[in-house]
């Protein structure tokens, strides 16, 4: 996983020699053109650019929109719509499979086109291959979660959605075990783990871990910031100087807790019989039949595992089972979010900023795919989150880091070789590893993640507090 940090740190020279010695790809900083001064805010939609003539490539991680037989909405579909307005805009959607691994080295080449779906890349690097949205200020009054790719004032990316997290599971296998009202959903570790034991026997998985897909595992960590401590200021400021933050706070709450949950669960047989075999796009169907209870997984997945077969009214999503001080938190989570190469020619990026916004605003894609409302007055939530609002679950979105730390965290994550929300897929599988083979004990993994993590605060020189 070092591979992350060392990719991130050479990237922006590689992409500096690329612009100096080819001149980008038609303009930009370093290349022979001019940088669009187009705003995301200036830009009025069905009024602006209608006759403006390009042709842009977007790279994407959703290769099953590309597919005729997607459930959903598919990318050709959005298109159609989009050249209604804009009939000269024409886009070309690439879709990458391993797209957290892929897209950064295709963006270290330089050859990725106008548009792509920012990867993990330090803060610092983000002007050297994106245009900037605008000032924070602008853009808030239009968007109303610009934090994600925000950097001494300024937006580089525009989230596609933003997602609340919970857990989505099969109402009806539920109903079987004696939860009948969406109220009355568990709301601590101890309730979750009684609904699973209930449902031992009912059910081929209780909790189902999609072990084998990889990226499946990173989900548990974005339970660990808003949902576990009710801070927005936990994960991007408090969490890189907190003195053994994978320690029991003792009440239920905190990492800990969450990763416990699946630590406990696998130990005590409420999952699949065998984690190496599991099977991500089978599941779908799986919890649609009813053989799979529950899964960890963001608001993204609840229409998914709707469409996958003939029971979707069975389909549910329910709060995560964490309560801070009587009460329930969900993350506004960004999922990734559109950059525009500040190498492309200043038409195409003209051209691609209106696209974003007709995305953001228009083309009602976070909604369809069980994301929360992005522009600022939008206040249509997708049924996704009926039982967030009938518990009174409270969207929180993170809060930037402090100033000259936007890449603190990054460090950390590389030098603790834990990835926390990065990606971090390979401990979280350790954790199913060892709950199974009952090798290890979860407060010694425990243990050793907040050594690692003080070890990298040391190296780092980051104060403790």
């Amino acid at each position: 996983m070092k591979w992350q940090k060392v990719m991130a740190a050479s990237l922006a020279a590689a992409m500096a020699l690329s612009l100096a010695a080819c001149g980008g790809s038609g303009g930009g900083k370093g290349g022979s053109g001019d940088v669009t001064e187009v705003k995301y805010a200036d830009i009025k939609l069905g009024e602006d650019y209608t006759d403006l003539k390009a042709d842009l490539k977007m790279m994407t991680n959703r290769t099953d929109m590309l597919d005729s037989e997607y459930t959903g909405k598919t990318w050709a579909q959005y298109l159609e719509e989009f050249n209604k307005e804009y009939p000269d805009i024409k886009v070309d959607i690439e879709g990458i499979t391993d797209y957290s691994e892929d897209s950064l080295l295709r963006l270290q080449g330089g050859d990725w086109g106008d548009i792509m779906m920012i990867p993990e890349v330090d803060k610092s690097d983000l002007s050297t291959y994106f245009l900037s949205y605008g000032d924070v200020e602008s853009v808030s009054e239009q968007v109303k979660y610009p934090n994600r790719w925000l950097y001494e004032g300024e937006v580089y990316g525009i989230p596609i959605t933003a997602v609340g997290r919970g857990i989505v599971y099969n109402k009806k296998v539920f109903k079987d075990a004696g939860v009948t009202d969406v109220t009355k959903t568990p709301k601590t570790p101890e309730e979750f783990m009684n609904v699973l034991k209930a449902l031992k026997g009912k059910t081929e998985a209780p909790l189902y871990t999609n072990y084998a897909a990889g990226w499946t595992m990173g989900a548990w960590d974005d339970y660990i910031a808003i949902t576990a401590t009710g801070d927005a200021a936990f994960k991007n400021q408090k969490l890189a100087h907190a003195k053994n933050p994978f320690a029991d706070p003792g009440d239920g709450t905190g990492a800990y807790n969450v990763y416990k949950m699946l630590y406990d669960a696998v130990e005590q047989g409420l999952t699949e019989e065998d984690f190496s075999t599991t099977d991500w796009e089978g599941s779908k169907n799986m919890i649609n039949e009813g053989k799979v209870g529950c899964m960890v997984l963001g608001a993204w997945s609840y229409p998914q595992m709707k469409s996958a077969g003939a029971n979707g009214d069975d389909i549910g999503y329910m709060p995560f089972p964490m309560t801070i001080g009587g009460k329930q938190y969900s993350p506004a989570d960004e999922d990734y979010c559109f950059g525009i190469n500040v190498s492309s020619s200043a038409d195409n990026q003209t051209a691609a900023l209106v696209f974003v916004k007709w995305m953001t605003e228009k083309s009602g894609y976070s909604f369809n795919e069980g994301g929360l409302p992005l522009a600022v007055g939008d206040e249509n939530y997708p049924e996704v989150y009926d039982e967030f609002i009938a518990n009174n679950v409270e969207f929180i979105a993170n809060e930037p880091a402090a100033e000259g730390e936007e890449d603190l965290l990054n460090e950390l994550n590389a030098d603790s070789e834990l990835m926390i929300a990065a990606y971090g897929n390979d401990k979280i599988q350790e954790i199913i590893e060892h709950a199974s083979n009952k090798d290890k004990s979860f407060d010694d993994i425990m243990k050793e993640w907040n050594q690692k993590w003080s070890d990298a605060q040391e190296m780092d020189g980051v104060e403790v507090k």
